[in-house]
């Protein structure tokens, strides 16, 4: 509500309203609108976070504050002018800043209800010479510490307009000096320069300042290969400047909009943090914001367990096979048997591959869903077979090479033309994925194969000239979108199934973002050979787990492919429960007593997972940064109230004990006990934490999983 001619709030009193607001409703969101001598002015809080922004004529929209935390940080004072923008893109190439004198206030701002307890303001402007209005979003939720912020921009005009070098979140951070500013990108974990541009994998950089430990967690919901993060700290000596966009020159990204159009950009998230404090910790406020904000369908049991047929069977997989894969299953405890490539018939087609199995799919249905699972299946996206009705009827829809030639990807069943998911292919595809989901009564679909952008080798996106995008620029993000357009028609139509989007469909080898976890639910992130003891196994999945567990939700990866029956089982199941838990494998040749073994071991985690929202931290432990035979490394996953589990690995390295610090757990009397063997630890204090636990490794296996309770 706008109260034109009233004073500024005072920061004391804003606070104080916050602050009673929070103590009320667990920091409920809270939008305060204020208009004075010509100035607008909004605070979006929820007595963790603040942020005020602030429209003048002439001046443009300005974030004047950035604050949290307990003692009170600002991380956004007095901003140096022209350099953070708020936002800018080019229209036309005309730039079009969201400081300055471009835009005016369209219309009054509003807020409504957002998803998952927020509120959402929405400032609209309008551009003073182009045909173009922009709205900004800015959304704050009920108990965390985390403000998201997005852009619609709309061609209001009769011709078409032309955007690029568009950055949708423009900031100067006051985090101190120069020489006291740190930088970890790549997830949050890899150490780097202070002047730095983050491309595909910075899916979350971390810009504190190392003396006071006070910090913001940049969460970049920009698909793949489109994202390109700037942090400039040397440009000012007080601040570092940050943009958070889409790429401008290795993927380019350039839009068309017809007249009516609009274009929605990807969200950015910002959370603060301060190293070392309590719940402030980024272990704790990063993966209690993004398990909360950007998993599509929070599930207070935790992500089903999930088996599939890949390896060994890749595409020899057959009904006989299924049947007895299928019992041993539901022996150990799984929730969804997935059969990947090979049922099929044709890539593209839901027919199924009548020879491996002779009457369909309806006796594997039955079978599964009387062993108390349901089914999942592998289903390409884009590669698809020129055979198919899709491709004989619309052979347009085929993305081009920029000789003109038919993009063909490599696949399992050799090469396959790829499909633009920029053109009117996408809507064929969401047909066909709804389709299998209501004949074969899915519950999870695992969506593979090329669309963007090769994870091999090939050439990204399409040259086509009479598909949605106008160039091969164009093509790149339409193709993002596009898969997003086929996701959520199947959302619209089966709210309840898992969508996995495979590091091959988003384009790069072990790549998971917040942009692809906006299209999907889940990312079958990597294909790690456990083929033999000496292949690559579980201390590679979990380097893969650890350097992404800082800045993604670690119940979205989808590690593969730990076959089950691998020794130890105790190292693949412990591996397991540090994501979304998955195997592979012939479970045939699990022993009854192996088989007994993991359904004790499966049936507990469940329980813990169900009764202990652990998703509400990350804690990697021992090497964690780079896994190595010759050291130990470990995982904890906690709940607020100090309960949950920690996984230790001893690897190679013969240490018979790890010793285990964990200070930044609640005070409180801890007990531990093995689930390997039983034992208890006795009573664990925080300043025993604080020093250092040691924990001994079993005689029978080189892993040790704790459950701990206060």
């Amino acid at each position: 509500m706008t109260r034109s001619g009233q004073k500024l709030l005072t920061r004391r009193r804003l606070l104080r309203d916050c602050i009673l607001a929070g103590a009320a409703s667990s920091w409920a969101p809270v939008i305060l609108s204020q208009a004075f001598n010509g100035d607008h002015q909004w605070t979006i809080s929820n007595g963790a976070i603040q942020r005020v922004i602030t429209f003048r004529a002439g001046r443009g929209l300005v974030t004047n504050e950035l604050s949290a935390l307990s003692p009170r940080f600002d991380f956004v004072s007095a901003p140096p002018k022209e350099l953070a923008h708020e936002f800018s893109f080019r229209c036309n190439d005309e730039l079009c800043n969201g400081d300055g004198d471009n835009f005016t206030l369209a219309q009054e701002p509003h807020e409504q209800q957002g998803e998952r307890s927020s509120k959402v303001l929405t400032i609209p402007l309008r551009h003073r010479t182009l045909p173009l209005d922009v709205s900004v979003g800015y959304a704050v939720y009920a108990s965390l510490p985390a403000i998201r912020k997005h852009l619609v921009i709309r061609n209001t005009g009769s011709a078409s307009l032309h955007l690029s070098h568009l950055n949708v979140e423009s900031l100067a951070l006051a985090l101190g000096p120069e020489n006291e500013i740190t930088l970890l990108t790549q997830y949050g974990t890899i150490p780097r320069e202070i002047f730095y541009t983050g491309r595909s994998e910075d899916a979350g950089l971390f810009i504190a300042n190392g003396r006071t430990g006070n910090g913001i967690a940049v969460i970049s919901e920009v698909p793949g290969y489109m994202k390109r993060t700037e942090i400039a700290g040397w440009d000012n000596p007080n601040h570092v400047l940050l943009g958070v966009m889409y790429d401008t020159d290795i993927m380019p990204f350039e839009r068309s909009l017809a007249p009516g159009e609009t274009f929605t950009s990807a969200s950015v998230c910002l959370i603060p943090y301060r190293n070392g404090d309590a719940f402030s910790d980024p272990r704790w406020s990063v993966p209690t914001c993004t398990s909360k904000i950007l998993v599509r369908r929070i599930n207070q049991q935790g992500p089903p367990w999930i088996y599939n047929t890949w390896e060994p069977f890749e595409r020899t997989i057959n009904r006989d096979t299924a049947f007895e894969l299928i019992d041993a299953a539901a022996e150990i405890g799984i929730d969804i048997f997935t059969i990947d490539d090979g049922w099929q018939q044709e890539y593209g087609d839901n027919a199924v591959n009548a020879t491996a199995f002779p009457g369909g799919l309806q006796p594997i249905i039955e079978r599964v869903e009387s062993r108390g699972m349901r089914l999942g299946l592998w289903l390409p996206i884009a590669s698809i077979g020129a055979e198919t009705q899709t491709y004989r009827e619309h052979p347009e829809w085929a993305a081009l090479e920029q000789n003109g030639k038919t993009k063909i990807t490599g696949t399992a069943a050799g090469p396959r033309p790829v499909m633009c998911m920029a053109s009117p292919y996408r809507d064929a595809a969401a047909a066909r994925i709804n389709d299998a989901i209501q004949r074969y009564h899915l519950a999870y679909v695992k969506l593979d194969l090329t669309t963007v952008f090769n994870a091999y080798g090939e050439a990204p996106g399409c040259w086509a000239k009479d598909h949605y995008h106008g160039n091969w620029a164009e093509s790149l993000n339409l193709i993002y979108e596009g898969i997003a357009s086929v996701t959520r028609k199947v959302y619209e139509q089966h709210p309840d199934v898992l969508l996995d989007l495979t590091f091959e469909l988003w384009g790069q080898k072990h790549i998971i973002d917040a942009g692809l976890l906006a299209a999907g639910d889940l990312d079958w992130m990597s294909n790690v050979d456990d083929n033999s003891p000496d292949s690559a196994g579980p201390i590679q999945a979990r380097q893969l787990l650890y350097q992404r567990a800082a800045s993604i939700p670690v119940e979205c990866m989808l590690i593969g492919n730990l076959r089950a029956e691998q020794a130890t089982i105790q190292e693949r199941f412990a591996t397991a429960i540090g994501s979304a838990p998955l195997f592979l494998g012939d479970l045939r040749k699990l022993s009854a007593a192996d088989r007994h073994w993991y359904h004790e071991k499966i049936a507990w985690f469940k329980n813990l997972r169900r009764t202990t929202p652990i998703s509400e931290s990350f804690f990697p432990l021992g090497s964690w940064l780079q896994t190595s035979p010759a050291a130990w490394d470990g995982f904890a996953r906690f709940s607020r109230s100090g309960c949950g589990l920690i996984a230790l690995f001893r690897n190679k390295s013969k240490s018979p004990e790890a010793l285990v610090q964990l200070p930044l757990l609640p005070d409180a009397r801890y007990k531990l006990r093995s689930i390997f063997t039983g034992r208890d630890f006795g009573a664990i204090g925080k300043s025993d934490w604080q020093r250092g636990v040691p924990i001994p490794f079993p005689d029978a296996a080189p892993v040790e999983v704790l459950e701990v309770t206060v």
